[in-house]
């Protein structure tokens, strides 16, 4: 399913906050871990997908998987937690409703 409206600039910035929240994720041990679980990948995998919109977008959506870890994200960015949730909402992906 394709977005009726693109904004590449939306994207664009979206893209940022997703390399922000990769960031985030790798100075983690274990999120990083768990990152690298859910993907089904390796850290040289994440390396060569990084500018990856498509990828960014899995990204944040486990970011978003956690309200504690959409929280310290944000906030280590000083951003707000909705801002996450929108810069998801600006990636490949991010119009896909989610029914659960």
């Amino acid at each position: 399913m394709q977005k009726a409206h693109t904004n590449p600039k939306g994207e664009q910035n979206a893209s940022v906050i997703g390399l922000q929240a990769l960031s985030f994720i790798a100075m983690d041990e274990d999120l990083f871990g768990a990152l690298l679980n859910q993907a089904g990948t390796d850290a040289a995998d994440i390396r060569a997908r990084a500018s990856d919109p498509v990828f960014l977008g899995f990204v944040l959506d486990f970011i978003l998987q956690e309200d504690q870890t959409v929280i310290a994200f944000a906030s280590s960015q000083r951003i707000s937690p909705e801002d996450v949730m929108r810069a998801r909402m600006d990636l490949p992906g991010g119009d896909i409703p989610h029914w659960t």
